[in-house]
């Protein structure tokens, strides 16, 4: 069924993960046909995918939700940090309350997206062979949504199971009493090692750079004291807008070199006892840009982790002496027991800076030093973060060029949210938007907003037609350079400056100036009549 302009849809969605499912239940709410394409079978984007043992988000409740009373009214956590099954459980409540699946299309993968300027909208197939027009695009693809596999010579013709984290069985996969080999030390890494360390018969560890985990500090949740919390949640909400990674974290004004030792001592061991992103989100105002206070955190984190570490030479690799990278310029990840594990016999480490995977054999890994023979190999390799999602959908702009291809050389955005040459197409969670720097749920409703009131707009002005400017990417581009050059973030070969991807252009992916200062340039954009967007009809 067409619309009045002859088009399926005013808007088609792509992802049903927290930005894409607020964009289909507020654009419907205001009238727009809209449907949502989803390549997986159910709700949750990311949680759809992460299924693998020790899945859990590292963001705590109830930061980590829709902020709409309607939902969180009448919904109970289990724990602070909740994992994959429960966050499942809470993508059906959504699904049950705001009735969104009516409108979603599952196993339904986006392949390519042409644009129309005759007809002033976009032309759509999918992989199952649907086919679609929409005046407006709005891919929420996340930034995690394309898995890296390294060339390792031979994977091929390994004979055991290997599965990347980001797809693991649905239906599971028991690791008792396994040979399990994981590489990558990543976020998903370091769950799947502190669950595997239980089971396994043995879990080895190939480990290129150590993590700078941080304590989780899990606990169980009661409804009691769920009950009690709530009349703070509308300010946890609003507080999650106002702070630089979109949590309900205050950062500390002062530095960390302006203090006395004991009194820097004790704010790191406040934010340690903490737990989750404190330590880093929370921490003194200078620990991202200078070198020095950087050190003192990496330090503290250091000495918090060997500590737990029985062998020295282990600790040594875990927590080295001097840092492999500042601390925090590459995302950390939580852990729960992943130190206490390499204190167990049948954990091992493999330090792949002095030796190196040679290939993968049909029995498991071969290091320039040792063959491990490995029943199951987890790639813990990460993904081809926060572009990857975009670009791996053949998409084709006004002159015929590809967003990948005119990404090729580095991003060009206007906000992180539209780019030049691509009219009415609009990205969330993408490219120089705060995106890895910034909890989900914040952006999806933070710059979400902002794209429902824009399509709004629109519609009332009567434009149909809307297109960054060469200009506009010229100056934000600036401007993301000029903040991170602030910064110590590229002092990382990190997935933030797309550094893990063989031949990916080396630049900061994410808008390093925080959720309220990105939030007051959308406000201004929209005020300034959209300025930096050439609008038609």
């Amino acid at each position: 069924m067409t619309n009045e302009h002859g088009l399926d849809h005013d808007v088609v969605i792509v992802g049903a993960g927290f930005a894409g499912l607020y964009q289909l239940h507020r654009l419907r709410a205001l009238g727009f046909s809209t449907v949502l394409l989803e390549a997986g079978s159910g709700l949750g984007g990311i949680w759809h995918w992460n299924c693998y043992p020790g899945a859990r988000v590292d963001s705590h409740v109830p930061v980590y939700e829709f902020s709409d009373e309607e939902l969180w009214r009448d919904w109970y956590w289990d724990e602070r940090f909740p994992d994959w099954t429960a966050l499942r459980r809470y993508f059906q409540y959504v699904d049950d309350k705001w009735d969104l699946s009516r409108d979603i299309r599952f196993d339904t993968r986006l392949d390519t997206a042409t644009w129309d300027e005759a007809a002033t909208c976009w032309n759509l197939t999918t992989r199952n062979g649907q086919s679609l027009r929409s005046r407006f695009l709005v891919l929420c693809t996340g930034f995690a949504s394309k898995a890296y596999i390294p060339d390792l010579p031979g994977l091929d013709d390994y004979e055991g199971q290997c599965h990347h984290t980001a797809h693991w069985p649905q239906e599971g996969l028991d690791m008792t009493g396994l040979r399990v080999g994981v590489i990558g030390t990543g976020a998903s890494g370091v769950q799947v090692i502190q669950e595997a360390a239980k089971i396994a018969a043995s879990v080895t560890v190939f480990q290129r750079t150590p993590i700078l985990a941080l304590a989780m500090q899990q606990h169980r949740l009661t409804r009691k004291e769920q009950d009690e919390a709530k009349a703070r949640y509308p300010d946890i909400f609003r507080t999650r807008t106002e702070t630089f990674a979109g949590f309900d974290i205050i950062r500390r004004d002062e530095s960390a070199l302006a203090v006395s030792d004991d009194d820097r001592r004790s704010g790191f061991e406040q934010m340690w006892q903490a737990g989750g992103f404190n330590f880093w989100a929370g921490n003194f105002a200078d620990i991202m840009t200078d070198e020095a206070a950087n050190r003192t955190a990496y330090d503290f984190w250091r000495d918090k982790v060997r500590a737990r570490v029985h062998d020295p030479a282990v600790a040594e690799l875990l927590a080295p002496t001097e840092p492999p990278h500042p601390f925090g310029v590459k995302r950390p990840s939580l852990e729960q027991t992943y130190y206490d594990a390499f204190n167990q016999h049948n954990v091992t480490l493999v330090d792949l800076k002095t030796t190196p995977i040679e290939r993968i054999t049909t029995a498991g890994v071969r290091t320039t030093q040792n063959d491990y023979d490995i029943d199951l190999l987890v790639m813990a390799t990460g993904f081809d973060a926060v572009t990857g999602g975009l670009t791996s959908i053949d998409i084709h702009g006004r002159a015929g060029t590809t967003l990948k291809d005119y990404w090729a050389r580095g991003v060009r955005s206007h906000l992180g949210l539209a780019s030049a040459g691509f009219p009415n197409l609009i990205y969330l969670y993408g490219p120089q938007s705060p995106s890895g720097f910034c909890n989900g749920p914040t952006c999806a409703e933070v710059q979400g907003g902002w794209v429902v009131q824009l399509l709004n707009d629109l519609r009332d002005q009567g434009v149909t037609r809307i297109e960054a400017t060469p200009h506009a990417e010229d100056s934000w581009r600036d401007l993301v350079r000029t903040i991170g050059d602030m910064t110590l973030f590229d002092r990382a070969d990190s997935w933030y400056v797309g550094a893990n991807i063989p031949g990916k252009p080396r630049e900061l992916l994410n808008f390093p100036g925080g959720v309220p200062f990105y939030a007051e340039s959308c406000r201004t954009c929209a005020a300034d009549g959209y300025s930096g967007f050439n609008l038609g009809s």
